[in-house]
């Protein structure tokens, strides 16, 4: 490819990647199911975890599995168009989830996508991520708290690995993570964040 064409590569993995993670599943499926507009319904967020307040366990499986499955498929998809970009891809497909353009930029908090990213560059680090938010959220029921220290695990298992490729993008997506959770950070500094099965933000 000529240089004055290099830029392609990356910029197409950035608008691919971001119009796959913008994807509001949870959106859609309670839409789809009459469980009414998502985004009026307890805390807002068009995560599984509100999906779960609608009391459709099985949207909310959904959910996860399809926010974490536009992640990975994100990456993998655009290492294959445009080979070398699949950092690239991997940011662009986590912002288009926390701010899709088809929700005003009005999206989710990002841990199942960032499951299926780190799952799609690093399967190793992926298996700790995955242990952190499950066994926490089995033990706590708490599932800001899970999310968020699965988030923070996440650059630290790759340092471990020796993924030093991709731990500052890690890293970042952990910051971000953090950031859509400061209202839930306040909660659980107040002792009022909600358990898993509870109605509430």
């Amino acid at each position: 490819m000529p240089t004055e064409y290099l830029w392609l590569a990356p910029a197409g993995a950035l608008v691919l990647g971001y119009l796959l993670g913008s994807i509001p599943f949870g959106v859609i499926l309670t839409r789809l199911a009459g469980a009414g507009d998502l985004r009026t319904i307890g805390s807002g967020n068009i995560g599984a975890t509100n999906v779960l307040r609608t009391g459709r366990k099985g949207l909310a499986a959904a959910t996860l599995l399809l926010d974490a499955a536009k992640g990975w498929a994100a990456v993998i998809l655009c290492e294959f168009l445009f080979p070398g970009t699949a950092v690239v891809a991997a940011a662009a497909a986590f912002i288009g989830h926390l701010y899709p353009v088809w929700l005003k930029f009005r999206g989710g908090k990002g841990v199942a996508t960032m499951m299926g990213i780190i799952l799609a560059l690093h399967w190793p680090s992926a298996l700790i991520y995955a242990g952190v938010w499950l066994g926490l959220l089995a033990a706590l029921r708490v599932s800001s708290l899970a999310g968020m220290a699965a988030a923070v695990s996440a650059p630290v298992a790759a340092a471990f690995f020796e993924q030093f490729d991709i731990v500052l993008l890690l890293l970042a997506l952990a910051l971000l993570v953090l950031w859509k959770h400061r209202a839930n950070i306040d909660r659980l500094l107040d002792g009022t964040e909600p358990r898993i099965g509870r109605k509430s933000g």
